[in-house]
């Protein structure tokens, strides 16, 4: 497999990662929202969640850069 298509396939396996990510950040950003005692793992949850969407948008910017170079 080249690397351009294992590029692409990272990309498309982050893409559903974030999807799963906002998920869970909506989750934690309830359970903020509603006050509960101890919040240490809904921040956590929400800081792992920001480190994956902003992953994903590093890799599509860096794999449409390669695409347009390409075309």
């Amino acid at each position: 497999m080249s690397a351009y298509k294992r590029q692409i396939r990272m990309t498309m396996t982050l893409g559903m990662l974030s999807i799963l990510a906002g998920i869970f950040a909506h989750l934690a950003l309830t359970d903020i929202y509603h006050g509960e005692a101890d919040l240490t793992l809904e921040w956590n949850v929400l800081r792992a969640c920001a480190v994956i969407i902003v992953m994903f948008i590093a890799l599509a910017l860096a794999t449409l850069n390669k695409a347009m170079k390409t075309a």
